[in-house]
């Protein structure tokens, strides 16, 4: 395999765990989320597909170090769920290490910032 080939690989499968992750979210995860947006913003694949770093989004951002503990708690079984659903594309199910991407609330301080100043 060349290097193109690779790098469009680990992209699809960056894009098929984070679409699965979001469904595992939505469907087994619910309950213990409680009410709180928890969004998958990004996956990204080691070369070897043997590690996985998800990122996600947390609304309110206030629940956000609630979800990022809940998730490392869950984190075997989210690994598990998505074995079963990509086990005929994957050797193995990659580990799982779990990002708080908090960009969203950047955005959300420099508007207000902005907004203020023109007052």
């Amino acid at each position: 395999m060349n290097t193109q080939e690779t790098s469009t690989r680990s992209l699809k499968v960056a894009r098929q765990i984070q679409k699965d992750i979001a469904d595992i979210f939505a469907h087994e995860l619910a309950a213990k989320l409680r009410g709180v947006m928890v969004t998958v913003t990004a996956a990204r694949v080691s070369p070897d597909f043997g590690y996985a770093k998800i990122y996600v989004s947390v609304f309110p951002f206030g629940e956000a170090q609630r979800i990022m503990e809940l998730l490392d708690e869950e984190c075997r079984f989210v690994r598990g769920r998505l074995g079963s659903r990509i086990r005929n594309q994957l050797k193995t199910v990659p580990e799982l290490q779990f990002f708080l991407d908090d960009s969203l609330e950047y955005i959300e301080n420099i508007e207000r910032a902005v907004n203020g100043h023109r007052d």
